[in-house]
């Protein structure tokens, strides 16, 4: 027996929602993207501490940015949404690795990630329909 997705379709007010929630997390990767591009002194600091090569912070930019890119085009919405979740976990498992604080670096790509899926499954039914948030 297949389970039908009922076409009921979202409230103008739940896709601004969306969009809102959505725009959050993309603009500060955006922005982090970008830093790493031009490699300001904070992202030389960052890459010295983790101990990453400096070599890496403009292909990790122009990746984050192209992750992005595929996140607010609505037909590579989702490929954009999984991709930058694989780019957050990459950033929870360097710093766990480097025992950063739960709190105030480990969990912080995790909130992005959760804005992230939050704000695809405002503007997508489908997304809902995997996700189901009703008690």
């Amino acid at each position: 027996m297949e389970a039908s997705i009922h076409s009921v379709p979202s409230s103008e007010n739940r896709i601004w929602a969306g969009r809102v929630v959505s725009a959050l997390p993309v603009l500060f990767l955006l922005f982090d993207g970008v830093i790493h591009i031009l490699k300001i002194s904070p992202v030389v600091e960052g890459f010295a501490k983790v101990g990453f090569p400096l070599g890496a912070s403009v292909p990790l930019g122009i990746i984050e940015i192209i992750c992005i890119i595929l996140y607010v085009i609505p037909r590579t919405s989702g490929l954009g949404a999984v991709l930058l979740t694989g780019y957050l976990g990459g950033a929870v498992a360097t710093n766990v690795r480097i025992e950063a604080p739960l709190f105030g670096y480990i969990l912080f790509p995790v909130y992005v990630g959760v804005l992230v899926w939050g704000g695809r499954w405002l503007r997508d039914e489908r997304v809902r329909a995997l996700i189901p948030l009703r008690a």
